[in-house]
C-alpha cells in the first residue's frame, strides 16, 4: 500500500513536482514552435496562409479543449495512466505527420491527435500535483508553471536547428520521439490512494430494464455534464459570466503573434534563425517575469482586484502589436518581444487566479471546464479568419491589428463591466443597510406602544358618554393599585350593560 499523505510532501513529490515541469515543456510549450514549419509547410502542400494556419490552430484548440474528457478519463483510470495514455497520443501523433501527403491529413495527426495527447498529459500531470503536495501547493504549482517557459525557450531553436539539418518531415519523426517522454513523466507519478477514498466500483447492482434504466441513464448523463460544464453558474453568477465572455473574445487574438510572427519576420528579410530566436526571447523573459507576476497578484492589496490587473496585462498585450505596424526591422522585433512577454507573464499567471475569485472553489473544476471549451473555440476560429484575411489582402499587417482589436476590446469589456458591477453591488448593499436600519427604528417605535397602553386602564371599558361618571371614575381609585375601585367597576358595569 503506498504511503501516507503526509509523507507525500517530502521526498518523491519533489521528483513528481520536477517531471511535471518537464510535462508543462513538452505540452504547453510545444505549440509555440509550430510558426517556424509555416512557411516550409506553405511550400509542401501549396496552402494558403489560412488553410497552414489550422494545424496548429487545432492542436491549440484541442489541448484547451479537451479538458473535461480528461477529467473523466482521470477519475476513472487515475493521472498516471492518463498522463501516459497521453505521452503515447502525442509520439503517435507526430510520427504519423512525418508521412503526410496532404495539409489535411495533419490537421487529423499532429494537430487533432498530437492537441489530444498533450492535454492529457498537461491536465492530468497539473492534477496529480494537487494530491502529492498539500503544505506546498503553491509553490509547486508556481515551479510547474515555469516548464512552459522553458518549453518557449527551447522548442523554436531545437526545431530550427533540426529543420536546417534534416528538414522538417525528419524533425516531425523526432518530436514525436521527444514527446513519448511524457510515458517517462506519467511512470514517475505513481498513484496514491486517500484515505478519504472508497474503493473501486466495480460490483454494480443491475440497472433497472425498461424507461427506468434509460432514465437513469439519462440523469447520469445530466449529472456528469452539470459537474464538468458549469451552465448554471454561467447563469447565474455574473462575475463569472463576464469573465468567460472577456477571455472567449480575447482569445480571437491572443493566439495570432505565436503563429504568425515567424513568417512576418521572414516575410520582411529577416534571417529564418533570427526570426526563430524571436519566440525563444518570449519564453526566456517569461521564466524570470511570470513567477513574480503571480507574487505580485498575490498581494492583499490587490484581493479582489486581480481582475484589473488581468485586464491591464490584455490591454499591454493588444497595444505592443502595434510595434510591428510600425516597423519590421529584427531590433524593432526584439522590442515588441519584450514587452509582448512582459504582457502575457501577466496573462498567464493570472488567468487561473481571477477565475477562483469569481467562482466558488467547491465548483471550480466544472467552472474550468466550460471555460476551456469556450475559449478553445475562439483558438480553433481566429489564426485561420486573420489567415484568409492575409491571403485576400496580401499584408500581414493585418495579423498585429486584427490581433490589437480583440485584445484590447476584451481588456475594457472586462475592465468596465466589472467596474460597473462592483459599483451595482456596493450600492445593492447600501440600500439594503438603509432599508434595515429603517425597519429597525419602526421596530423599536412600534414596540413602546404596548408599553404604553399598559400603563394606563383601558378606556373603552370605563369611560361612558356621562361626565358624572368620569367624575365618579376619579373619586373611586384604589390608591394601592392606581385603579378605579372594583365597587365602581360593578357599578359602570352594571349601567353600561343597561
Amino acid at each position: 500500500s503506498p504511503p501516507a499523505l503526509c509523507r507525500w510532501d517530502q521526498g518523491w513529490a519533489w521528483m513528481v513536482l520536477l517531471a511535471a515541469v518537464v510535462l508543462q515543456g513538452l505540452t504547453l510549450g510545444f505549440p509555440c514552435c509550430i510558426g517556424v514549419f509555416f512557411t516550409d509547410l506553405q511550400h509542401e502542400f501549396q496552402a494558403s496562409n489560412s488553410q497552414t494556419s489550422w494545424f496548429p490552430s487545432i492542436m491549440v484548440a484541442v489541448l484547451h479543449g479537451g479538458g473535461p474528457l480528461c477529467s473523466i478519463l482521470v477519475k476513472q483510470f487515475g493521472c498516471r495512466f492518463v498522463v501516459m495514455l497521453g505521452g503515447l497520443l502525442s509520439g503517435l501523433g507526430m510520427v504519423s505527420s512525418s508521412f503526410c501527403r496532404s495539409i489535411s491529413q495533419l490537421y487529423l495527426t499532429a494537430g487533432l491527435i498530437t492537441g489530444l495527447g498533450s492535454c492529457f498529459s498537461f491536465q492530468a500531470g497539473v492534477t496529480v500535483l494537487g494530491y502529492y503536495f498539500v503544505r506546498w501547493r503553491t509553490l509547486a504549482n508556481a515551479i510547474a508553471s515555469t516548464g512552459v517557459s522553458l518549453g518557449f525557450t527551447l522548442w523554436p531553436l531545437l526545431s530550427q536547428y533540426l529543420l536546417d539539418e534534416m528538414g522538417w518531415r525528419n524533425t516531425f519523426l523526432i518530436f514525436g520521439g521527444i514527446l513519448l517522454n511524457c510515458c517517462v513523466c506519467g511512470a514517475i507519478m505513481r498513484p496514491i490512494q486517500l484515505a478519504s477514498e472508497s474503493l473501486p466500483q466495480s460490483a454494480k447492482p443491475g440497472e433497472e430494464p425498461g424507461s427506468r434504466a434509460e432514465e437513469a441513464q439519462l440523469t447520469k448523463c445530466f449529472q456528469v455534464l452539470q459537474k464538468y460544464l458549469a451552465f448554471d453558474i454561467f447563469c447565474q453568477n455574473k462575475g463569472y459570466q463576464i469573465y468567460t465572455i472577456g477571455v472567449t473574445w480575447m482569445m480571437m487574438g491572443f493566439a495570432l503573434p505565436h503563429v504568425y510572427l515567424v513568417p512576418y519576420a521572414i516575410h520582411n528579410g529577416v534571417e529564418e534563425r533570427k526570426a526563430a530566436l524571436l519566440i525563444s526571447i518570449i519564453g526566456f523573459i517569461n521564466i524570470f517575469i511570470r513567477p513574480f507576476t503571480g507574487l505580485l497578484s498575490g498581494h492583499r492589496v490587490f484581493t479582489g482586484r486581480r481582475i484589473y490587473l488581468f485586464s491591464l496585462a490584455v490591454l499591454l498585450c493588444g497595444l505592443s502589436n502595434f510595434i510591428c505596424v510600425i516597423s519590421a526591422e529584427f531590433s524593432v522585433l526584439i522590442l515588441y518581444c519584450v514587452i509582448l512577454s512582459i504582457a502575457m507573464s501577466g496573462v498567464g499567471a493570472l488567468t487561473f487566479q481571477v477565475l477562483m475569485d469569481v467562482v466558488e472553489m467547491d465548483r471550480f473544476s466544472s467552472a474550468l471546464g466550460l471555460f476551456t471549451i469556450l475559449e478553445s473555440i475562439t483558438l480553433l476560429i481566429g489564426p485561420p479568419l486573420t489567415g484568409l484575411l492575409v491571403d485576400i489582402t496580401g499584408d500581414f499587417h493585418y495579423v498585429f491589428y486584427n490581433s490589437s482589436f480583440f485584445l484590447i476590446s476584451a481588456a475594457l469589456f472586462m475592465g468596465i463591466s466589472f467596474c460597473a458591477l462592483e459599483k451595482k453591488t456596493k450600492l445593492r448593499e447600501t440600500s439594503k443597510a438603509h432599508l434595515d436600519n429603517s425597519t429597525r427604528y419602526q421596530y423599536t417605535e412600534t414596540s413602546t406602544e404596548p408599553k404604553a397602553e399598559s400603563q394606563s386602564p383601558p378606556a373603552v371599558e370605563y369611560i361612558t358618554s356621562s361626565k358624572g361618571d368620569i367624575r365618579s371614575k376619579n373619586k373611586h381609585m384604589d390608591p394601592n393599585t392606581s385603579e378605579p375601585s372594583k365597587r365602581w367597576k360593578h357599578k359602570m358595569g352594571v349601567k353600561w350593560n343597561k
